[in-house]
């Protein structure tokens, strides 16, 4: 059966860091796309930021662009979100997907999904 985990997401100060992971099971992670998308309470979920099958392409939504990076443990069947210099506006709930082809940050571009992390900055 194939799932996706998310996991390291938590309380955090305005300034600090979190690292979030995506496990994934009953498939390998190194033929998909993976997208972290987040919620925030009243909002649409939007993506976050996108890496491709190989790890080369990485991008990533202009509000968090040089604090977070996106990285890919094929070997683990893992991909990590490192997010650093976190604001109140990253509160969220965080999610990974997967799917064939390229990246995208449409939604329903993706049918397998994880549960969520949720991730909350404040002082």
């Amino acid at each position: 059966q194939l799932q996706l985990v998310e996991s390291g997401g938590g309380l955090v100060q305005p300034g600090g860091s979190l690292r979030l992971s995506c496990a994934a099971s009953g498939f390998t992670l190194s033929s998909y796309a993976i997208t972290w998308f987040r919620q925030a309470p009243g909002k649409e979920r939007e993506g976050v930021s996108c890496i491709s099958t190989s790890g080369g392409i990485a991008n990533y939504l202009d509000s968090v662009k040089g604090r977070f990076t996106i990285s890919r443990d094929n070997a683990k069947n893992t991909v990590y979100l490192q997010m650093n210099s976190l604001k109140p506006e990253d509160t969220a709930v965080y999610y990974c997907a997967v799917r064939l082809g390229l990246c995208s940050y449409s939604s329903a571009d993706y049918r397998y999904w994880g549960r969520g992390t949720q991730v909350t900055v404040s002082s």
